[in-house]
């Protein structure tokens, strides 16, 4: 292999992240001329085309991708040996790739972040926001923060909080069109339905007594997002109901701005998880930040949800008769 084939596996995960050969170059210090001549070099290596070129768009081919998961793994490799070199100085310093959902992200972590910064100031961040699942063992990411338990086995979890989800309206939009008492009333209600790369989640589940109910809202007659903060901005603007995470909600339902409806259907999930990889050396950054999510979610806990964070008393005491 060529002494610079690293730099060439550089170069092409910085492209297919930007899109474009020319700001990866720019990244890496290298001239537009000199970073194309470096891609045709590493493609004629590897008898592959890794990149579709046009005037416009630099679009990953299908082998790219394939080439691209390992250079991610490869290049991580390192980035993890050099970490170990320094783990028994125990520095607290570099980039911190992490991954969290859309409304999470803007309302609460990007204010714990700069409170981690104002403790370890030599740290910096790539904050990804996503509704939708990262791939954490295709994606450079150290850490994921999801509601609820991954599919993906392969991954190391972390229980950081509990969590439920509700749903709620704005009272305008209670005003207008009346409060449903049981879930078949939801038929009658216009809803704001949050979209991932597996579909449309709505779905919603409910419990009461030894009664289950599903309800499936119609896509067709409802507003459709891929964002979650906008779909809880089109709640607060009274367009219809919408299927949260206590968390996201918590403190607009202290303001009186969001209520929650049929709270004596709701449901315990399984909580808030840090995601990370099992199979990967944990540098002292990434340990840092969980060890300081796990106290910052207990503190939250208590004093954004305080209450809401359970289920209503009888609820609780009907499914703890059914463990």
């Amino acid at each position: 292999m060529a002494t610079d084939r690293l730099g060439d596996m550089q170069l092409f995960v910085e492209a297919a992240a930007a899109g474009s050969l020319s700001a990866a170059g720019r990244k890496l210090g290298l001239s537009p001329a000199a970073a194309s001549a470096r891609l045709i070099k590493l493609e004629a290596a590897l008898h592959a085309r890794l990149f579709e070129r046009t005037t416009r768009q630099l679009r990953v081919t299908d082998e790219g991708r394939l080439y691209l998961q390992h250079c991610r793994i490869a290049l991580q490799a390192i980035e993890d040996a050099e970490a170990a070199l320094q783990a028994g100085q125990n520095q607290v310093r570099g980039k911190l790739r992490i991954s969290a959902t859309s409304d999470f992200g803007r309302n609460l972590l990007y204010h714990w972040l700069d409170e981690f910064s104002a403790l370890h100031p030599e740290v910096s961040y790539a904050l990804s926001l996503s509704d939708s699942v990262s791939n954490l063992l295709q994606e450079d990411i150290d850490l994921a923060i999801r509601f609820g338990l991954p599919l993906d086995s392969s991954l190391m979890t972390r229980r950081l909080a509990p969590n439920r989800r509700v749903l709620c309206a704005s009272p305008d939009y209670v005003a207008r069109h009346g409060e449903p008492k049981t879930p078949a009333d939801l038929a009658n209600h216009r809803f704001i339905v949050l979209v991932t790369a597996a579909g449309p989640l709505n779905e919603i589940h409910f419990a009461q007594d030894d009664e289950r109910v599903s309800y499936t809202v119609p896509i067709e007659q409802a507003r459709e997002t891929n964002d979650g903060a906008l779909a809880r901005a089109w709640a607060l603007a009274g367009h219809g109901i919408v299927h949260k995470s206590i968390w996201d909600i918590a403190a607009d339902v202290r303001a009186g701005t969001l209520t929650i409806l049929l709270p004596d259907w709701s449901t315990n999930e399984a909580g808030v998880h840090a995601l990370f990889h099992g199979n990967r050396y944990m540098a002292p950054r990434v340990r840092a930040l969980l060890d300081f999510l796990v106290e910052r979610f207990e503190q939250a806990t208590d004093e954004l949800l305080g209450d809401l964070a359970q289920l209503p008393e009888r609820l609780q005491k009907d499914l703890s008769r059914k463990r």
